[in-house]
């Protein structure tokens, strides 16, 4: 995080930038920045945005004056770094996140792109879902829509090219290939990633709390079932 810079982003916010690529391990470094400046809770604080590389940090103007801001940012980062750097060789990162286990059926059925999918790939059926259930996913971040999780660490030979032209209808739970990610579409929307599958899961619900099931930081591992339990999930989501 030594590499980190502090931007304006609005009068009433910074940006932190930590890199320039979608990286596990730049992205796992701004979910930390993140954790570090909630529970330090300054009174300024208004929200948090993280994002692959970089973190929105929105505070109350009339609190702190952005100067200020900006210099409490500045020693936060230096401590998180030197907090990365202390960590010993055996300390597992996952011991501190949250892993959610995502029921996902595939297949035509369920997602419209699967069969071609397969085909572009070269991979028989078994085998795309195999490679796409075997990864431990890292949220890097939430956006398009509410609920919509951004993934980290698709197998690169499932990488697909997103659609030429979007659909305009895309049904809620849907998972999908976009590029070198992964991503579940919470609600029906438009939409140009390549559906492989859906899930049973309400992935965003506004009268939960909190409304989006996945958060920034955590870690997302995919589960193949049979339409038989999706429809029981389904029934009981």
């Amino acid at each position: 995080m030594t590499q980190a810079a502090i931007e304006a982003l609005a009068d009433d916010a910074w940006l932190i930038r930590l890199g320039e690529t979608m990286h596990p391990t730049v992205n796992a470094g701004v979910h930390r920045l993140a954790a570090s400046i909630r529970q330090a809770a300054p009174e300024w604080l208004r929200g948090l945005s993280p994002a692959y590389a970089s973190l929105g940090v929105y505070f109350d103007p009339e609190r702190a004056s952005p100067d200020d801001v900006r210099a409490w940012l500045a020693k936060a980062i230096g401590a998180a770094d030197a907090g990365s750097t202390a960590r010993t060789d055996d300390h597992n990162d996952h011991d501190c996140v949250r892993i959610v286990e995502i029921p996902v059926a595939y297949g035509e059925d369920f997602g419209a792109d699967f069969v071609s999918a397969a085909r572009t790939l070269d991979l028989p059926a078994q085998a795309l879902i195999e490679r796409h259930c075997a990864p431990l996913y890292q949220v890097a971040m939430i956006g398009f829509a509410p609920g919509f999780p951004y993934l980290l660490g698709l197998d690169p030979t499932l990488t697909l090219p997103r659609l030429s032209t979007p659909r305009t209808h895309v049904p809620a739970g849907s998972v999908a290939i976009g590029g070198a990610q992964t991503g579940i579409y919470p609600r029906a929307s438009p939409g140009g990633w390549r559906l492989i599958g859906r899930t049973p899961l309400r992935m965003f619900e506004p009268s939960r709390a909190p409304p989006a099931l996945l958060r920034p930081g955590d870690r997302v591992r995919f589960r193949a079932i049979s339409a038989d339990e999706f429809a029981i999930l389904a029934a009981a989501a």
